[in-house]
């Protein structure tokens, strides 16, 4: 799971300046500063950005991860807003020197380049997936205008209607997946597949499946469409091995996003999901022992939390509603030691480590997508075999962790024989796995949820909760900054789509 990273300070990312004083600009020119940048840079740190640390939202409202704190740690755990975690998805990827921008920039620079057409495409299409995750979590965001302080001098850009920016999102992946060519230019500097072609091609049509997918309550006939171009093997086909996950491999100098929670400062705030861990131990999921443990002492590092019991039985997932004085009283509180809950956290060693991969879009999601749009009719094909496919990837997936993680083939064809495809039941099954396929990927778990319905949670009780909740939250609200800094633009948007709070469904989200 090697891969190049290219990490730089893009304080310039148009560099270069002018004067009117002779010899002024050669004495004021910083000898070893870059003057121009290759824009292959520019796009792998955008891959690189992608990832961000959106653990107090996402994974807390699909009930996967849970911290009963309030205060600093709070937000989808007690279904309120909270600035400051809230507003992660959208600062990190609009950040100055964030995807947006850097994707924006490539596109700009390699447009009118032949010779960079890959780059171009590519572009594209990894733009695409940032702006699904932007309108998948807000709504209506800045697009059309967006990124482009530097190339026109655009520092308050409008909000655009998501229902288009997802229609321009389709036209990207399409037209960006086909225009991909092996036989111009590969980009090495590409930090998922070092430029192949083929594999990319297989990433744009999944992430056009992905796309097609989000319309299944909003217009079926529309979905219908677009997963049959995403499927059809005559556009390059799907991802079809864990080998063409689209992943970003972090190491001991470069952390995963998460790190801190997990292993740092927070290690002993942060436990999993009551409703995680009942599914894993009542199917008896080999996942279960990779995922969750418990820890001697649970608020020391690793190399102090002494014993770890990963034994099924033994594993409490922390239930919702609760905060750190109230949840002493939850049925079966299992206690404390020191000031850490007894309940199960993440796997240090496996799925929390510090070089742990960030999975964007996955084989495993991809079939069992598949599978779903077989059960609803879209495509024609087995959905027991897609289903049977998708699981098992995920299985084996596990292992790309940490070859700690692995799962025999034994016990991946043992958990499927106790677990079998139920065509009646087919719906709830493919999205709950969907839902285990998307462990750590919040964003996807907590679209697909709202699109499908499915696992079906109980919703979080938790009393003091926003009153524009009725049951999840929907979407989460725009930045603090954003309503006082861009509030002409805000206020139009909010205006178009309804209420900047919570419980404002996303378009396709009815």
């Amino acid at each position: 799971m090697k891969k190049i990273f290219i990490y730089m300070t893009i304080a310039g990312l148009i560099a270069g300046s002018t004067s009117c004083d002779k010899g002024f600009e050669e004495v004021n020119v910083n000898p070893v500063l870059a003057t121009s940048i290759d824009p292959v840079y520019l796009f792998s740190n955008a891959q690189f950005g992608s990832a961000i640390a959106t653990q107090m939202y996402q994974m807390q409202i699909v009930q996967q991860i849970n911290s009963p704190y309030t205060g600093v740690m709070e937000g989808g755990n007690h279904n309120v807003n909270y600035d400051p975690n809230s507003n992660a998805n959208y600062n990190s990827l609009y950040l100055q020197n964030g995807p947006v921008n850097l994707l924006t920039t490539v596109i700009a620079q390699t447009k009118d380049l032949p010779a960079r057409s890959n780059l171009y495409n590519m572009s594209r299409i990894w733009k695409a997936y940032v702006f699904m995750v932007l309108v998948d979590t807000y709504g209506d965001v800045p697009y059309f205008e967006a990124g482009k302080a530097y190339l026109s001098g655009i520092n308050l850009p409008k909000y655009d209607d998501q229902k288009l920016i997802y229609e321009d999102i389709l036209k990207e992946l399409e037209e960006g997946t086909k225009a991909l060519d092996a036989s111009k230019s590969i980009e090495s500097g590409d930090l998922f597949y070092k430029g192949n072609i083929a594999q990319w091609k297989k990433l744009g049509n999944s992430l056009l499946l992905r796309a097609g997918m989000r319309y299944t309550k909003l217009d079926a006939a529309k979905a219908k469409t677009y997963v049959a171009k995403a499927a059809d093997p005559a556009n390059g086909g799907l991802l079809s091995d864990n080998k063409d996950n689209a992943l970003i491999a972090f190491n001991s100098t470069f952390n995963h996003p998460l790190a801190n929670y997990f292993q740092g400062t927070e290690r002993g705030n942060v436990y999993l999901g009551k409703a995680l861990v009942d599914y894993l131990k009542t199917t008896a999921d080999p996942r279960l022992r990779m995922i969750a443990v418990k820890y001697a002492v649970p608020g020391n590092p690793i190399a102090t939390a002494g014993a770890e019991d990963t034994t099924r039985a033994n594993q409490d997932g922390m239930p919702y509603g609760y905060n750190e004085s109230t949840v002493v009283n939850a049925p079966g509180f299992p206690g404390k030691i020191g000031s850490a809950f007894k309940y199960s956290q993440i796997n240090r060693r496996t799925v929390g480590k510090i070089d742990a991969p960030e999975f964007f879009i996955t084989f495993s999601q991809t079939q069992l997508l598949l599978a779903e749009a077989v059960q609803r009719g879209f495509i024609t094909g087995d959905a027991k075999a897609l289903y049977t496919t998708g699981v098992k990837a995920h299985l084996a997936q596990m292992a790309q962790y940490d070859v700690l993680a692995t799962i025999p083939e034994a016990e991946q064809a043992a958990y499927l024989n106790a677990n079998p495809f139920m065509p009646a039941n087919a719906l709830e099954q493919i999205n709950t796995q969907y839902w285990l396929s998307s462990f750590l990927n919040g964003s996807e778990a907590w679209a697909n949820f709202r699109r499908s319905g499915f696992p079906a949670l109980t919703p979080n009780p938790y009393p003091g909760k926003d009153p524009s909740v009725k049951d999840f939250i929907r979407r989460l609200v725009y930045p603090v900054r954003e309503k006082s800094v861009n509030t002409v633009n805000y206020n139009e948007a909010v205006q178009r789509m309804g209420a900047d709070d919570l419980g404002t469904p996303i378009f396709w989200d009815k």
